[in-house]
């Protein structure tokens, strides 16, 4: 499987930006089918760092209601990668 199927894009939100500064760690939804160390390779592969650890969760889609239509968002899985110390990945640095 291609790397760049496994990870989707990455999850930039106020809390990903602390467990970033603080842990060292970096949040991205993947394919639901790929597991802890396809994941790994895939992060290691694309950004060219290494990786710790990979934590793995699925995430359940909410139910919307607009009026009397009743919707479902997608169901996806979340990724938490813990860097090796030292190791860093830039997305908006300088921006």
């Amino acid at each position: 499987m291609n790397p760049y199927d496994i990870i989707k894009r990455p999850l930039i939100t106020e809390k990903t930006s602390i467990q970033k500064e603080d842990y060292n760690q970096m949040s991205f939804e993947v394919d639901r089918k790929a597991n802890r160390v396809e994941i790994k390779r895939a992060i290691e592969n694309i950004f060219k760092v290494n990786v710790d650890t990979v934590r793995t969760m699925q995430v359940k889609g909410k139910t919307k209601q607009r009026g009397r239509i009743v919707g479902k968002r997608r169901n996806w899985k979340k990724a938490v990668v813990k860097l090796m110390p030292g190791e860093r990945i830039d997305f908006f640095e300088g921006a």
